[in-house]
This record gives structure tokens, sequence and C-alpha cells, in this order.
């Protein structure tokens, strides 16, 4: 009985002494691609500042909508006043900061995180080879796959958000200015707002990768997820409610949903069906295990 408390005590030393070296490699290269992106900083607060300007695609899309209804209908164009809307100046916001050392700390906030997407290939590789100890002869065949694709739904779910969710959030802030209640953006909070989001989205667009993964190796299947719909619902809802405003709320619930939906459909289409090997096994597998 010692003995094998001993042996067990050691393989969770081993795994701890691993999974250490694994952060560190991680570590590294996440301050490597933050020196890299340091020097683009300055452009990516430029790229986040831009809906503070008013042009985003939803004016443009309000513009010639209310310009259609002007023709179609000039009479409930003319009704509600969208002439307003249709010529418009764009009034530009600025952003603000109030702490001496305040701008030098948000563009390490902003390089921190472009560092960490430029490092992803080898944090998700890393992250991968903790597991593959686990995992099968040809389980493990699967790394090149997974990295490349969960570095690109990371990157598809960041960009998703600052070109289409982030204008949404911005223009419906701003929408709230009258007459004696104007806005006045502070750097740090725009920014920490911003960057959480993203990572938020970046982590959504991951969820049918790793169902993927989860089905190919027989852990859940379609059957499973499809019945757990209503659960994903209130969960996304859930995880949504934990931010203030209610656009922000929608427009987190809404993707979250759509991924675990995308994930039941991939789940179906390229799960192992039931009875049937799963994909990182094969028949000499199972017959050594039994």
């Amino acid at each position: 009985m010692t003995a094998m408390k001993n042996a067990a005590y050691c393989s969770f030393l081993e795994h701890l002494v691993e999974l250490r070296r694994r952060l560190i490699i991680i570590a590294i290269a996440v301050t490597l691609g933050m020196g890299v992106a340091w020097n683009f900083s300055t452009e990516i607060l430029c790229f986040i500042e831009k809906p503070l300007t008013g042009k985003t695609y939803l004016s443009e899309i309000k513009k010639r909508l209310y310009s259609q209804v002007k023709v179609i209908s000039p009479a409930l164009f003319s009704h509600y006043k969208l002439d307003q809307v249709v010529n418009t100046q764009e009034k530009s916001h600025s952003l603000n900061y109030s702490a001496p050392m305040e701008p030098f700390f948000v563009q390490c906030k902003i390089s921190m995180l472009a560092g960490l997407i430029l490092a992803l290939p080898v944090v998700f590789l890393q992250l991968w080879q903790f597991m593959s100890p686990g995992l099968t002869q040809r389980e493990r065949q699967l790394a090149f796959p997974f990295v490349v694709s969960a570095t690109l739904t990371f990157c598809c779910g960041a960009t998703f958000f600052l070109t289409i969710v982030w204008p949404v959030i911005i223009n419906f802030s701003l929408s709230y200015e009258v007459v004696g209640l104007q806005s006045w953006f502070n750097v740090s909070a725009y920014i920490d707002f911003c960057l959480r989001l993203i990572l938020i989205f970046g982590l959504i667009f991951e969820l049918p990768v790793l169902t993927l993964l989860l089905s190919r190796f027989g852990v859940v299947g379609y059957p499973f997820l499809a019945s757990k719909r209503k659960y994903a619902l209130l969960a996304s809802s859930v995880i949504a409610a934990f931010h203030a405003d209610l656009i922000t709320m929608f427009v987190i619930m809404v993707p979250l949903y759509v991924m675990y939906e995308l994930s039941v459909w991939v789940a179906f289409f390229f799960g192992t069906r039931e009875g049937a090997v799963p994909a990182g096994l094969d028949v000499q597998d199972l017959e050594l295990e039994t």
C-alpha cells in the first residue's frame, strides 16, 4: 500500500513538473509575442477607438436605409424626421485619462492580449502536448489540426467582435447622449471592457473545436448535446447576465448559444456514431484494452 502511495505521489509530482515546464514555455512565447505586438499597440488602440468617430458600418446602413425610405415613402420620412439622421454630421469622441501612467499601462494591456493571440499556436500546442501522454498514438496525430483550428477560431471570434459587435455596443452607448448628458470615456475602462469581450468571444468561438475533439474521442455525442439545448440557453443567459447593460448581454448571449447550436451539428456530422469505434482508436487498441 505504501509503495502504491509513493508511486501515485511521484506520478503527481511528475505531472506538476511537466505542467510547470509547459507554463514556462507559454509564458516565454507570450512575452515574445508581447514584444512584437508592442510596436503595433498604437494602431490597435486606434482601431478600437474607431467606433468613437461615429463612422461605422451601422451609420452607413442607417443612412442608406433612411434614404430609401425617403424615396419610397416621403410622408413617413418627414413624419419620423429621418432627415435629421441622414444629415447628421458624425460627432467624434475622444478617450481621456486621469492618472499619470494610465496610457502606458493601457498600452501594456493591449500588447499583452495581442501577444497572447500571436502566441496562440504555441499555447495550444503546449496544452495538447501536456494531454498527449493520456492519448493513443492516432489521437496524438490530431495535434496539428487542433492547433490550427483552435487558433483560427479564436481569431475569428476576436475579429467578429471587433468588426461587428463592438461598433454596436459603442453606438448603443453613444445613443444616450442628449443635451446635458455627454459621454466622457476613460481610456482604462474603455480598453478593459473591450479586451475582456475579445477574450470572451474568442473562447466562445472555441466551443465547436472542443466539441469536435470530444465527439471524435467518443466523450460526448449528438444525442447528449441536443438534449441539453435548454440548459445551454440558460447557461448563455447566466453568463451574459454578468454584464451590466442589456445590449452587451444580448450580443454575448446570442453568439454563445449559436456556437453551442453549431457544436451540436458538428457532433452530428463529425462525431462517432453509437457503437462505432472512436476516431482515435482502432480495433487493435480496443482488443488490447479488452
